[in-house]
């Protein structure tokens, strides 16, 4: 299975730069009951935020949180129809844009604790301000994530990362997608510091997850709230098995593990309109033989049937059978 090179790396981020350049210049259709705001942080630049509630929210009750964390070079409406069938089931979704690691901005790209930091300010800010008039249930929080952002959920539920892990991975070949990152960054940049657990979290998925090899066995073992974990059987971008299968093996079976079979590492993004498809054929380009709208359908069932399960769903609607 091909890996993409160094060129090919930078290539693909002009190219998501330039289609979510396109995608915000086109407008989006406004869903309804979502809202956007800039989240302040005190360590950085104030961070986009989209917010999603069910369209009967009622105010006078809290609901199930999902905060969502994007890929490389994304932005908080990367998983956006994921989002909406959220909201539609009775769940807050709140996505941001993770600050140095966006369509716009790739300075922070390998600093990968800040991204969970990220992910923990707006988990705080949700559970004290709410979505808008509705409040959301502190005991009821989960994570989703795709890509960098499934590394992400992964950190903040207690998985911790060794830099020196990945720095093996590339000196053995660099051929992978992040080692043209890291040839960039010096290695005193990979020293991570501190790992933002947020034992809030209580349940993720991870869809694709990057760096899934750098993940300590101990962290994994120790990581004990419920897990959605998706690979796609065609992914070149990160190929098997270097990534989703070290996740699933260290959590020893516990995870609800899926394989998406014949997608591609893209297919777990939305389908593109036209103008994106134009952009970035790269990502946009069907995956041979691969449906992406029905398993973007059947993905997103699946992804709320999980969190149905394992937070609560709202009063009155009974959870919804995996199946």
């Amino acid at each position: 299975m091909p890996l993409l090179n160094r060129a090919t790396c930078h290539t693909l981020k002009a190219l998501l730069a330039a289609a979510f350049l396109m995608t915000a210049a086109s407008g989006a259709t406004a869903e309804p009951l979502f809202r956007t705001f800039t989240l302040a942080d005190p360590a950085g630049a104030p961070i986009e935020v989209g917010v999603w509630v069910p369209d009967d929210a009622d105010p006078a009750r809290s609901y199930p949180l999902v905060v969502m964390s994007h890929g490389n070079g994304g932005w908080f409406r990367s998983a956006s129809d994921t989002a909406i069938a959220l909201a539609e089931a009775g769940f807050v979704a709140a996505a941001l844009t993770h600050t140095g690691d966006n369509w716009q901005d790739q300075s922070k790209a390998t600093d990968m604790p800040d991204r969970v930091r990220q992910l923990g300010l707006l988990i705080d800010h949700m559970v004290v301000e709410g979505a808008g008039p509705v409040p959301v249930d502190a005991d009821r929080i989960g994570a989703f994530g795709f890509s960098a952002g499934g590394f992400t959920v992964l950190a903040i539920a207690g998985a911790i990362s060794d830099p020196l892990a990945i720095a093996r991975h590339c000196q053995r070949d660099s051929r992978f997608f992040e080692c043209g990152m890291i040839a960039q960054t010096s290695q005193a940049d990979l020293v991570w510091g501190n790992w933002h657990r947020d034992t809030r979290v209580k349940a993720i998925v991870s869809a694709a997850p990057a760096l899934g090899y750098s993940f300590t066995p101990e962290s994994l073992e120790g990581l004990s709230i419920p897990v959605q974990l998706w690979r796609g059987s065609q992914d070149q971008v990160l190929p098997s098995p270097h990534y989703v299968e070290p996740v699933r093996d260290g959590l020893g079976g516990r995870a609800d593990y899926r394989v998406a079979e014949g997608a591609g590492h893209f297919d777990f993004l939305p389908v593109c309109d036209e103008i994106l498809a134009r952009a970035a054929p790269q990502i946009c380009t069907p995956t041979p033989g691969f449906d992406r709208g029905a398993f973007r359908s059947a993905f997103n069932a699946e992804v709320v049937a999980f969190f149905d399960r394992t937070l609560s769903p709202r009063a009155g609607r009974d959870p919804q059978p995996i199946p």
